[in-house]
């Protein structure tokens, strides 16, 4: 097996964490495919192959659908950690046909883009009340008082959360994506596991209630096809649930944290934003393309495949560099450069083939509303501090951005 030691790839240094973007330029230059023994992934930074890898029936998100894991050469999970995956295991991002196609069906009937067109109003309505709360206050933290409360209460009202209960959804869904990281520590484990428990029991109640009293809401949606027949299993329900609750907001609110701090540190291109707010649908897929809340995707290898010349053996991991490939200079022109202006953009921060993100049309809205409050309502927005990035690869995001107004 060809291993590259002096690879510049280092998820755990901060130097890399803080801007991968050269180690990936490194990266594309010495290869298309790299194995990195530390994680026993084969690392694919090239924008063509990605895309290609994600279509590729060959590999896929689970192999439990075709292997024992003693069949495909891994050691199962400690039991101590059942819960998380458990619930992890059962939703459809990581599931493979039949079931992630009979789950995908039943969650599209429920998350269709009449209910997302529908949701416009809601969604505009609220990013204009956080920002005009943010003005009246002189200023704060862009996470916290927009990025954050903004698409958690969207998916909650979706989902038919109560406002009452949505204070613990945002620690829950920290907790449980801590294990999406490469190689988490036993502590991060430990808390995603607790989180799994209390939230499971949390949907758990709330969907007995809702088979009692049922609502106009994704959960009621999901029990009333589960109800006629289409085979979704409580647990089913239950992952889906929390899968679009951490799906449909940690995305959103590092990709907006992530692109409000790119247009600070270009005053240009925030110059152009100000200047012509029909810039803003660009300006959401340039800066998803431009510095992505989600910077690599794992698929394992259920087949042996081969990329330029070196076959990866069925029982591996191929780790899909998405940040890496957003800036590939061979799809992208200039790809270091931010243009909110861009046009041709096949960014794939959205994934790609049957995992392609549900919810891109809702985070589109999402990011697009609170753009365009921000640029209405607080048009000289400027940064009070230099932001502190999250120690995270996987999740690329800050730990908060000060304002002023």
């Amino acid at each position: 097996m060809a291993a590259a030691p002096d690879l510049a790839f280092d998820p755990w240094d901060p130097a890399f964490v803080a801007d991968p973007y050269p180690a990936y330029a490194e990266l594309r230059a010495r290869g298309r495919v790299h194995y990195y023994a530390p994680t026993n992934q084969w690392l694919v930074p090239h924008h063509a192959d990605v895309s290609a890898l994600l279509r590729d029936r060959r590999l896929g998100r689970t192999y439990q659908h075709r292997f024992t894991h003693e069949d495909f050469g891994r050691t199962a999970p400690p039991p101590e950690h059942e819960p998380f995956h458990v619930l992890n295991d059962h939703g459809m991002l990581d599931l493979e046909p039949p079931d992630h196609t009979r789950i995908r069906r039943l969650v599209s009937k429920a998350f269709t883009p009449r209910t997302v067109e529908r949701l416009g109003p809601y969604v505009r309505g609220l990013a204009d009340e956080l920002v005009a709360a943010l003005v009246a206050r002189g200023g704060g933290d862009l996470l916290t008082d927009v990025a954050e409360p903004l698409p958690v209460a969207v998916i909650a009202e979706m989902l038919g959360i109560p406002e009452a209960d949505r204070a613990p959804l945002r620690p829950w869904s920290a907790d449980i994506c801590g294990m999406y990281e490469l190689n988490p520590p036993e502590e991060v484990a430990a808390k995603a596991v607790r989180a799994s428990v209390e939230f499971s029991d949390y949907l758990r109640e709330l969907i007995a209630e809702r088979r009692e009293k049922p609502g106009d809401d994704l959960i009621s949606g999901l029990i009333a096809a589960h109800d006629e027949g289409d085979r979704l299993t409580e647990q089913e329900m239950i992952s889906t649930c929390v899968l679009l609750l951490n799906a449909g907001h940690e995305a959103t609110v590092n990709a907006t944290v992530n692109g409000w701090w790119a247009l600070f540190r270009t005053p240009d291109q925030l110059a152009a934003l100000r200047a012509d707010h029909t810039l803003v649908p660009s300006a959401v897929e340039e800066l998803m393309r431009y510095d992505t809340p989600l910077q690599l995707f794992e698929r394992w290898v259920l087949d042996d495949i081969e990329v330029a010349g070196t076959t990866i053996p069925r029982g591996a991991e191929v780790a899909l560099l998405f940040g890496s490939a957003n800036h590939d200079p061979e799809v992208f022109r200039d790809p270091g450069r931010l243009d909110v202006t861009r046009r041709d953009n096949p960014h794939i921060s959205f994934s790609a083939g049957i995992h392609y993100c549900i919810g891109a049309p809702l985070a589109r809205l999402e990011l697009a509303a609170s753009m365009t409050a921000l640029l209405e309502k607080a048009p000289t927005l400027g940064l009070a501090a230099e932001p502190v990035r999250k120690p995270n690869f996987v999740i690329r995001g800050l730990e908060g951005l000060p304002v002023t107004v």
